[in-house]
């Protein structure tokens, strides 16, 4: 489980890398995602978006029970602690993973309408030359109409080119913080290993104690 979570991150993030730069990579991500936006393609991703979202409930609800089992005993158990790591790893993994899905999705929307509106812009601009070659009259009244919806189109332009920025930004901020995930989430595999290791020994232990006190109830009898 954590190496599938750990492979779609990494997956998300090469997709947001794409976005930041003008590669022919990032033709080929829009172009797919704008297919799988088409037809079944947003019940699958719905489906499977809600799948991770019972799984998260899933492992969240266990932390809780992890929790309130040891309240209630007043004792830390080696067991638990390495289930509530896990889970806690587990948890933050989903909740990075559909917040990067969501990041990934409202890129998309932004590029998708930058260029929807550059194109206007440019055949406005033809127009324009067209008009202001040719006739006058009727057609200096069309190209001021024009050019008055070019002027609208503008600042939506800069918005968006301002919104873009914010979002590349926040994909920088976002490869950070996976970085540091990756970073704890080797402590805790670290954590997990320790504890089983003084699992172990507890349990050689206590079969010690076991095997030292039916030697000595033998001793006993005899």
């Amino acid at each position: 489980m954590l190496q599938l979570l750990y492979t779609a991150i990494f997956a998300q993030m090469f997709v947001v890398i794409t976005f930041l730069f003008k590669t022919p990579a990032r033709k080929l991500v829009i172009i797919t995602l704008d297919r799988v936006k088409r037809g079944r393609g947003p019940v699958v991703v719905k489906t499977i978006v809600a799948t991770f979202l019972l799984v998260l409930a899933s492992s969240l609800y266990s932390i809780y029970k992890i929790q309130r089992r040891t309240l209630e005993v007043a004792a830390v158990n080696p067991t638990d602690q390495v289930l509530m790591s896990k889970h806690v790893l587990e948890a933050s993994l989903l909740g990075f993973l559909l917040f990067l899905s969501l990041m990934i999705d409202r890129l998309h929307h932004y590029i998708r309408e930058l260029r929807l509106l550059r194109k206007a812009m440019e055949a406005a601009k033809k127009q324009s030359r067209i008009f202001g070659d040719g006739k006058s009259g009727s057609a200096a009244e069309h190209n001021k109409a024009l050019m008055e919806e070019i002027a609208t189109l503008k600042p939506k332009i800069k918005e968006l080119e301002s919104e873009c920025e914010v979002k590349a930004s926040t994909a920088k901020a976002l490869e950070a913080e996976v970085e540091a995930l990756r970073k704890q989430s080797e402590g805790f595999l670290m954590e997990y290993d320790r504890l089983l290791t003084d699992n172990q020994n507890l349990r050689s232990q206590l079969k010690g104690i076991d095997h030292s006190s039916s030697h000595f109830d033998d001793k006993k009898s005899m």
